[in-house]
C-alpha cells in the first residue's frame, strides 16, 4: 500500500461526491471532513510541533480513489512543516526547495555571500554588485518556477512560469506552488490516483490582519493557486463555480416603500445588486425592466450578495444625485441585524469596533485590517437582548457545523455602520479585536450555511423633494 495513502478509521457508508470540489467556494464533503478530522487527531499526537502549530498553518486533505477502486484519502500542509518538506504522513513537495545539495540552496549561498561583499566595497562597485546580486536573485526565482512542473488529469504537464504567462499578472507570487491543494493533485496524478473532492482547514491561530479560525475549513487562495489549479483541474468533472449562481427570479424583489421619485426595496440573500461579469439577473436589471422610462443610475448604494434587506432607488438622475450626497455626507441612518456564530465573550453589551480596512490583494474578495494602509472603518454594535437570542435561533445555526461538535448557540446583534466599506460587519464581527465572532453563514470569514445571516432591516433618510425624514423598515427573515 501507499504510504501516504490513508484510510479511514471509521469509515461510515457515506456517497462518494458526483463532482470534484470547485476549490474557490464549497462546502466539505462529508468524507473530506473526515478525512480532516483524522488529520487533526494526529496532529495532537505531534507534541514537538504544537509550538509551530499554535501560529497557524494550512492543512489539505484529498479525497482519492485507487486504481484497484478503494478510497482513501491524502494530506498534505502548506509551505514547510518543522524546518522541512518531508514528513511521513503528508504527501511530498512537487519540488523541494529544502535540499542542502540542491541548486537552489547552493545559489541562495552564493547570493548571500555577495550581501557580505557589499559591506566593504567602494560606492562604485556596490552598484556593480547590487546589480548583480538583483539578475542572481531574479534568475534563480525564475528557475524555480521551471522546477514545478505540474500534472493535470488529461495526463498534461507544465511549468509554473509557463501558466502564469497566461494570466493578466504574468509573473507567479513568491510560494507559489507550495501550498496544499497542488501538492496533493500533483502526488495523486503521479500515482494513478483519481481525485474526487479535496477541502483545506486552518489549524492555530489567526495571522495578523487576516481571519483565520482554528479548524475552519478555507477556499484555495487565489493569488497563489487559482492560476495552477485551473490547469490542474483540467480532465476532471469540477462542480459549478457557485458564486455564478444567484438568485434570479425577479418576483422576490419585493417594494417595501414608492412614490413617484424613489423606492426602497427588500433584496433576498443570493441576488445580486448589479450585474456580475456573467449577466446574472440583479436588482439593477429588475428594476430596469419594471422602470424602462427611469433615468439616471437608479440604486443609489449596494449590499452584498449573501446580505438581504433595504436597497435605495431613484426613478431620475437628479433624485439620485441628491440621495447619493446624503449617503457621502454620512446622513443616512442604516441598521443592520445579524446572527453571530457564538457568543461575543468579554464584549460590551454597546460599543463601537474601529478597525481599517483594505483589500486582501492575495485572496480577493476578502478584506483584512490593516492599520498602516488601511482605510478608516467604524461600526457602532448592540447586543440584543438573550431572550431575543438564542432559543428562538438555535435551530438556525443546525447546518453551520463543518466539524461537527454540536449544536452552536448564536446570538443576535444589530450593527450601525458609521462608514461603507466592502465587507465591513462581516469582518468587524469575525476578527479578534472587533467581536471574535463571524456572521452565522459567512463562507469568507466563518463558515458556510443555508445563508449569510445579515440582513440590511433599516433605512433612514430625507426625502429630497418633501424633506420629510423618511423611515422605513423590513423585519429579518430570521
Amino acid at each position: 500500500m501507499d504510504q501516504f495513502l490513508h484510510t479511514f478509521s471509521k469509515f461510515e457508508h457515506i456517497s462518494l461526491p458526483e463532482q470534484f470540489t470547485y476549490p474557490f467556494h464549497y462546502t466539505p464533503h462529508p468524507l473530506c471532513v473526515k478525512a480532516a478530522e483524522e488529520v487533526q487527531a494526529y496532529l495532537q499526537t505531534r507534541t514537538g510541533w504544537h509550538s509551530e502549530l499554535q501560529q497557524g498553518k494550512m492543512f489539505g486533505v484529498l479525497l482519492v480513489r485507487t486504481p484497484e477502486g478503494e478510497t482513501g484519502f491524502l494530506a498534505a500542509f502548506s509551505g514547510n512543516l518543522a524546518g522541512s518538506n518531508h514528513h511521513s504522513y503528508f504527501v511530498p513537495p512537487v519540488y523541494d526547495l529544502l535540499n542542502p545539495e540542491g541548486y537552489f540552496k547552493q545559489e541562495e549561498a552564493r547570493i548571500s555571500e555577495l550581501n557580505s561583499v557589499l559591506l566593504g566595497c567602494s560606492q562604485e562597485n556596490a552598484v556593480k554588485y547590487k546589480e548583480e546580486r538583483k539578475n542572481r536573485s531574479i534568475a534563480l526565482q525564475e528557475w524555480i518556477f521551471r522546477q514545478f512542473r505540474l500534472r493535470n488529469a488529461l495526463g498534461e504537464e507544465e511549468d509554473i512560469l509557463s501558466i502564469f504567462k497566461r494570466t493578466a499578472h504574468r509573473n507567479p507570487p513568491a510560494g507559489t506552488g507550495e501550498c496544499a491543494a497542488p501538492k496533493l493533485l500533483q502526488y495523486a496524478y503521479l500515482h494513478g490516483f483519481q481525485p474526487l473532492a479535496m477541502a483545506e482547514f486552518w489549524w492555530g491561530n489567526s495571522p495578523k490582519g487576516e481571519i483565520r479560525r482554528h479548524g475552519h475549513y478555507y477556499p484555495s487562495c487565489r493569488h497563489k493557486c487559482e492560476p495552477i489549479l485551473g490547469f490542474m483541474l483540467q480532465g476532471l468533472d469540477v462542480e459549478p463555480n457557485p458564486l455564478l449562481t444567484s438568485v434570479t427570479d425577479a418576483t422576490l424583489l419585493e417594494t417595501v416603500y414608492e412614490d413617484e421619485y424613489l423606492l426602497v426595496v427588500n433584496k433576498p440573500a443570493g441576488m445580486l445588486s448589479v450585474p456580475g461579469k456573467t449577466g446574472q439577473a440583479s436588482v439593477l436589471s429588475i428594476l430596469q425592466e419594471r422602470y424602462p422610462d427611469a433615468t439616471g443610475p437608479l440604486l443609489v448604494h449596494r449590499l452584498d450578495m449573501d446580505t438581504s434587506g433595504l436597497l435605495l432607488a431613484a426613478k431620475d438622475k437628479d433624485i439620485h444625485t441628491l440621495l447619493q450626497k446624503q449617503f457621502e455626507g454620512r446622513s443616512v441612518k442604516k441598521r443592520y441585524v445579524a446572527l453571530l456564530d457564538g457568543i461575543p465573550h468579554g464584549k460590551k453589551p454597546k460599543g463601537f469596533i474601529r478597525l481599517p480596512l483594505r483589500p486582501d490583494f492575495d485572496n480577493r474578495p476578502l478584506q483584512m485590517v490593516c492599520f498602516e494602509y488601511g482605510k478608516p472603518a467604524v461600526t457602532r454594535y448592540e447586543l440584543l437582548p438573550p431572550a431575543m437570542s438564542f432559543r428562538a435561533e438555535r435551530s438556525e445555526a443546525k447546518n453551520l457545523d463543518n466539524n461537527h461538535v454540536g449544536v452552536h448557540e448564536v446570538f443576535r446583534i444589530a450593527f450601525y455602520p458609521e462608514t461603507g466599506r466592502t465587507h465591513q460587519l462581516r469582518v468587524h464581527a469575525a476578527h479578534p479585536d472587533g467581536l471574535d465572532c463571524p456572521i452565522v453563514g459567512d463562507p469568507l470569514y466563518g463558515r458556510p450555511s443555508d445563508r449569510l445571516y445579515l440582513h440590511a432591516e433599516a433605512l433612514e433618510f430625507r426625502h429630497p423633494v418633501t424633506s420629510q425624514r423618511m423611515h422605513i423598515t423590513k423585519e429579518a427573515p430570521f
